[in-house]
C-alpha cells in the first residue's frame, strides 16, 4: 500500500492497481452469477407449489443477476473501486433484506393458511360416513315416486 486507504476508492478497478483482489473477485463474481441461475432452476422445480417461496427465489435471482452482472461489467470495463464497493454492499444488503426481513412474514402467513386449510379438510372428513352420500329420506323409507315421472314398460 503506497497510498492512504481512501485514495484507493477513486482508483480504477483493474488487475494492475489491485493485483491481489481483482482476479479472485472477478472469478467469484462469475461463479456466483452462474450459481445463482442454477440454484434458481433447482429450487423452482422443488417449490413450484408454494407461491411465497417461488416469489422469494425470483427476488433472489434478480438481485443476484443484477448485482453480479454489474460487478462483472465493472471488472471488465474498469470502473472506480468506490462504485464496485457500493454495488457489492447494496446488492448484498438487498439479499439480506429479501431473505430475512421482507419474505419471512409472507412465508409465515402462507404456512398459517396451509395449516388452516389442512385442519378444515381433516375436520370435514373426520368421520368415515362423511364421504358416503346419504340417501334421501323418501328413498330410504321406500316412498312413492314423483307424480311427474311416468313408469316405463
Amino acid at each position: 500500500m503506497t497510498q492512504a486507504p481512501w485514495d484507493y476508492l477513486i482508483q480504477k478497478w483493474s488487475p494492475e492497481l489491485f493485483p491481489d483482489l481483482f482476479w479472485p473477485f472477478t472469478v467469484a463474481v462469475v461463479v456466483f452469477f452462474i450459481g445463482q441461475i442454477v440454484i434458481y432452476n433447482v429450487r423452482i422445480r422443488q417449490l413450484h407449489k408454494f407461491e411465497p417461496l417461488v416469489g422469494m427465489q425470483e427476488w433472489l435471482l434478480w438481485t443476484g443477476v443484477i448485482t453480479f452482472g454489474l460487478l462483472a461489467i465493472m471488472s471488465l470495463f474498469g470502473w472506480y473501486f468506490l462504485l464496485v464497493l457500493a454495488t457489492l454492499v447494496i446488492g448484498l444488503g438487498t439479499y439480506i433484506w429479501v431473505r430475512f426481513i421482507y419474505f419471512p412474514p409472507l412465508i409465515a402467513g402462507y404456512n398459517q393458511h396451509l395449516r388452516r386449510t389442512r385442519f378444515f379438510s381433516q375436520e370435514k372428513y373426520k368421520h368415515p360416513e362423511a364421504t358416503i352420500r346419504q340417501r334421501s329420506s323418501q328413498r330410504a323409507r321406500g316412498g312413492s315416486r314423483s307424480k311427474t315421472k311416468k313408469k316405463r314398460r
